[in-house]
């Protein structure tokens, strides 16, 4: 990279090409966000960060200059280096975990443990007093019992507001927290088969959204977006991360496939 990519210049540069360029909003709730002419930089991008966040946001803008619909089927590898090696994917995903380290899912992996561990113990509560429960299984001691309490709703809410009286003008809330208060009589296996079924619904919730943001990190538009930005942030090492990758990205930069991209990397 060469002094061209000063934030200042860079901006600049940008704006030449006739895109307009905004670092005073929120991005959408992310740190750097690009649409069609317009990149818009958070406000709230550390300053070691932005340069970096321009980078990025303009591979998307370089991208979509090849592909139009980046933004509805994320890109392919076809367009972007003229082969569908499945080496591109595994190669920059490895430069996106160094650019990126919310990509790993760390907190989201040790937050899905926790509620694991959670659920084992439940289990285990429910085992001492039903030594044959299995979580694959109904539970039908638990079933006729509930059938007849107002606990029922929390089966599917972790928290409810129940209208009572006349009018319904009062109100009581319950809670999987507060079981033993809300509900004194209730055994005590039967509690933890209630606050296991919670964890479950969680775990299923972390899981799918450790889904989702692998499949929006392994889109050929946010692994090529991260290679630009890892090659700012340390060439040598992304180059060492991703042969193969960069070796195609640099014949097709130099042959001037990438346009305007051409100027910002030497």
């Amino acid at each position: 990279m060469n002094e061209v990519l000063e934030e200042k210049n860079l901006i600049k540069y940008f704006k030449s090409l006739g895109l307009e360029v905004n670092t005073t909003t929120k991005a959408r709730g992310h740190l750097g966000f690009f649409l069609k002419n317009r990149i818009d930089i958070s406000k709230n991008v550390p300053k070691h960060r932005v340069v970096p966040t321009l980078l990025h946001e303009f591979a998307h803008y370089v991208h979509f200059g090849i592909e139009p619909d980046i933004a509805k089927n994320g890109g392919s590898f076809e367009k972007l280096f003229g082969e569908n090696n499945p080496l591109f994917e595994s190669e920059l995903l490895k430069v996106t975990n160094f650019v990126d380290e919310n990509s790993l899912c760390v907190k989201l992996y040790e937050h899905r443990d926790r509620v694991k561990n959670q659920i084992k113990e439940y289990e285990n509560i429910i085992k001492k007093d039903y030594p044959n429960f299995l979580r694959s299984k109904k539970f039908k001691e638990f079933e006729k019992y509930i059938k007849k309490s107002n606990a029922k709703y929390l089966l599917r809410y972790d928290r409810v507001k129940l209208l009572t009286g006349f009018f319904r003008r009062k109100y009581s809330i319950l809670s999987v927290s507060t079981i033993e208060e809300d509900f004194p009589d209730m055994p005590k296996a039967f509690a933890a088969y209630i606050r296991l079924h919670s964890c479950q619904k969680k775990q299923k919730r972390i899981s799918a959204k450790i889904n989702k943001l692998q499949k929006y990190y392994k889109r050929p538009t946010e692994l090529f977006a991260r290679l630009v930005e890892g090659l700012y942030l340390d060439k040598e090492w992304v180059c060492a991360l991703a042969p193969y990758s960069t070796k195609t990205f640099y014949d097709r930069l130099n042959s001037g496939y990438y346009k305007h991209l051409s100027k910002l990397i030497s």
